[in-house]
């Protein structure tokens, strides 16, 4: 779970979710890359995380991601996607992180800069 409070990131130079369509093809092209299954992706907004990954494989992403630079909401997306692999945040959980997006630790500081 990643705590949540959206405020928009100032800078043109980073890439931006162009909308909501935007946001779950990049889901479903971070599943496929990792070779997971995710039936269903939804976005909703959520008080308190980012997003959420239910035990069946339903993503749902919180609307205020959309207000965030794509990097962090792809760092989002592949987070909750390794839950799909590891359901804590052990070791192994955080190499598979490592795996799939080396700067994660970078992203998740930044992120929690909005929490």
């Amino acid at each position: 779970m990643i705590a949540v409070r959206a405020e928009p990131i100032e800078g043109p130079s980073r890439p931006r979710w162009k909308d909501a369509d935007d946001l779950r093809w990049a889901a479903r092209h971070w599943a496929a890359s990792m070779g997971v299954k995710v039936p269903q992706v939804q976005l909703r907004p959520m008080s308190r995380k980012w997003a959420s990954m239910s035990q069946s494989g339903r993503l749902t992403l919180n609307t205020e991601l959309l207000d965030l630079p794509r990097d962090l909401g792809e760092y989002v997306i592949v987070h909750e996607l390794v839950h799909l692999l590891v359901p804590n945040h052990g070791r192994v959980f955080k190499s598979f992180l490592h795996a799939y997006m080396p700067e994660w630790e970078e992203r998740e500081r930044e992120l929690q800069g909005h929490a």
